[in-house]
């Protein structure tokens, strides 16, 4: 029996199949719905109408594939939108899909329940719009924190420019407080995408990603090279999934500057992420 769940971040727009054990594959559609959000918290037209677009023809999709149920669920940008209500009524219009939109701290807790499958470890997840911490020790968890930051708010705010970039997550990345020393698996485009650029992967490459370890001086380096050619030179780079050209700078200083907050010395990439997390969830209360 297949299952599909669709997750609507900020960023792009991400479909999964999967039978509950095996994820049969991932497809993503980028479409930035927290662009152009600024201080008032208000999604653009625009960016509603592209995104509920993608989430129809990712519902066709999965119809497609005949599955059994399709889940979706919303993080950042639709939480912290003053109307958010709008682009879920406009999805519901259009395709008939219900969409629930998950807290900060329960996306956390999903990206570390499908990433680690209640394994003891840390999950970091660079979103579009927010970014989560959480620690699990000892079977439980002792710390989680979501923070409204992440890849296309540090486009938004800062653009291209690497010290406006490092004040701006200085000053964010503030609010994590002391991080407990744990071993971290960053999950996310940000993540998957700097693995692929690591390794100058001309075709993205999921076992290729899944397990790759990512130092935190490798991080740096990257993140200043990134910041060091322009947006059109990024386009070029192999490994780098489309539509991330504009974000993938202040993704990758932003992933730098939390790995360091943790006191990590790397970071390993699961391709396993909040989508697996998100349908264990609802198979278990089947």
């Amino acid at each position: 029996m297949k299952y599909a769940v669709i997750d609507v971040g900020s960023n792009s727009v991400r479909l999964m199949i999967s039978d509950g054990e095996k994820t049969f594959y991932k497809t993503v559609k980028t479409t930035q719905l927290a662009a152009g959000m600024g201080d008032d918290n208000r999604l653009q037209t625009f960016a509603i109408e592209r995104t509920a677009l993608a989430v129809y023809f990712l519902n066709e999709q999965a119809k497609k594939e005949k599955a059994y149920k399709v889940y979706a669920f919303a993080t950042a940008a639709v939480r912290q939108a003053v109307n958010g209500d709008d682009f879920l009524s406009e999805v519901k219009r259009i395709c008939g899909l219900e969409i629930d939109v998950v807290s900060g701290d329960r996306e956390a807790e999903l990206g570390l329940i499908g990433a680690l499958n209640g394994k003891d470890g840390g999950v970091v997840d660079v979103g579009g719009a927010s970014s989560e911490v959480i620690i699990m020790s000892n079977g439980k968890k002792v710390y989680a924190k979501s923070i409204n930051i992440g890849a296309v708010k540090v486009k938004d705010c800062c653009g291209q420019d690497i010290i406006s970039a490092n004040k701006y997550i200085d000053e964010k990345t503030a609010e994590f407080g002391e991080i407990p020393k744990s071993e971290l698996c960053a999950i996310g485009g940000t993540a998957t995408s700097l693995a692929a650029i690591a390794q100058e992967l001309d075709e993205y490459d999921p076992n290729k990603i899944d397990g790759y370890e990512i130092s935190v001086e490798q991080l740096k380096d990257l993140a200043e090279k990134l910041f060091s050619m322009s947006v059109e030179e990024r386009k070029s780079l192999k490994g780098l999934q489309e539509g991330r050209a504009e974000i993938i700078a202040g993704g990758a200083l932003l992933l730098y500057k939390i790995a360091k907050k943790a006191r990590v010395d790397k970071i390993t990439v699961s391709e396993k992420d909040n989508l697996e997390g998100y349908l264990k969830v609802k198979l278990e209360k089947i």
